[in-house]
């Protein structure tokens, strides 16, 4: 085969691998049990994971919830 014809590749499928976000705000008066009740059952039925998790010094919570999105993309 010569050197100047293009040779055919297959096709191949690449992961695209993003992530979807969940922003919780937990009031100062939620308990540690409540909160940990509240993120096992994203975890748990929405496949979310923590991402992070501030406690203020009033005793408030934001937390960061993500979770994968997949896509295939075609490369050729």
């Amino acid at each position: 085969m010569s050197a100047d014809v293009p040779q055919p590749t297959p096709r191949r499928l690449t992961a695209v691998l993003t992530y979807s976000y969940l922003v919780l705000h937990l009031p100062r008066g939620t308990s540690r049990d409540v909160a940990r009740q509240i993120l096992t059952e994203h975890a748990e039925y929405g496949g979310w994971e923590l991402d992070r998790l501030r406690l203020y010094p009033d005793g408030r919570r934001d937390v960061r919830l993500r979770r994968k999105i997949i896509r295939a993309v075609k490369t050729m």
